[in-house]
């Protein structure tokens, strides 16, 4: 049986300077958001005569950025841990200690977006259809992350699982590793489904809706094997915190693509 090796979440010093594993995870997902634009931008034909730029690209990672820490920071106060945070408000700021929500971060991007769509005289469905296939490598980079920091762990497994893990700090029972399933699913699977089909020129709002409905649907099946979360509905071990969040993204996801295609018709 495998053992969470409680990993330092300190990846190195310098000096009072300490430079935190989890924040790794986040530059290196920034990093590989930047470098995909520029092969989609450079690689894609319709993405040039549709105006992108390489200078845009950097423009909607800095928007990105600060949708993905403000929103996901507040989406894990609000939606996940309230209480906690009600009685240690400075909490909110220590983002190195992990605790981001992907549905937070998500909604932080989307309005991130729709103030460069503003900006910038753009469609804001133009906009998340050219930045949906960057996203999912970054996802893959944040569940390492919270693998290496030894939370989001997964709900108890049968020992005879070749890669059940006890995680030491939680208890003593064999677990499913589901920040890795997540990384996995989430990350790479939908990364490649996307990447895959967004080569082709779809009608706006397609590749997006099909984001909503990959990440919605892959999080929904995540979900059983990760331990629940009280989150603002309470407990539950039926429907977890992150599969009602996840719901109303496939619903959303769904009219996206049938409305695309009707368009185009």
């Amino acid at each position: 049986m495998l053992i969470h090796p409680q990993f330092d979440p300190v990846a190195l010093s310098l000096g009072p300077l300490s430079v935190h594993w989890y924040g790794l995870m986040y530059l290196l997902a920034f990093f590989q958001f930047w470098w995909l634009g520029r092969r989609r931008i450079t690689s894609h034909p319709q993405l040039s005569l549709a105006g992108w730029t390489l200078r845009q690209l950097d423009d909607l990672l800095f928007f990105g950025v600060l949708g993905v820490i403000i929103g996901g920071r507040l989406g894990q106060v609000l939606f996940y841990e309230p209480a906690y945070y009600l009685a240690h408000p400075l909490q909110i700021f220590a983002v190195w200690k992990g605790g981001m929500s992907f549905h937070g971060g998500f909604l932080g991007v989307l309005v991130a977006m729709a103030l460069y769509a503003r900006r910038n005289s753009r469609n804001w469905l133009e906009i998340t259809d050219f930045i949906a296939p960057l996203v999912p490598l970054g996802l893959a980079a944040g569940r390492i992350g919270n693998f290496i920091n030894g939370e989001l762990w997964g709900r108890p497994a049968d020992s005879s699982l070749p890669w059940a893990m006890i995680f030491p700090h939680v208890d003593a029972l064999p677990r499913h590793p589901s920040q890795i399933y997540q990384a996995g699913l989430e990350g790479l699977l939908l990364f490649l489904v996307l990447w895959l089909y967004s080569r082709r020129a779809r009608p706006r709002g397609a590749v997006s809706g099909m984001f909503l409905i990959g990440y919605g649907a892959l999080r929904w099946l995540a979900e059983y094997f990760r331990a629940p979360d009280d989150g603002i509905f309470g407990l539950s071990t039926a429907i977890s915190m992150g599969q009602w969040l996840s719901l109303p993204m496939v619903l959303c996801g769904i009219v996206f693509v049938v409305a695309a295609y009707r368009q185009r018709v």
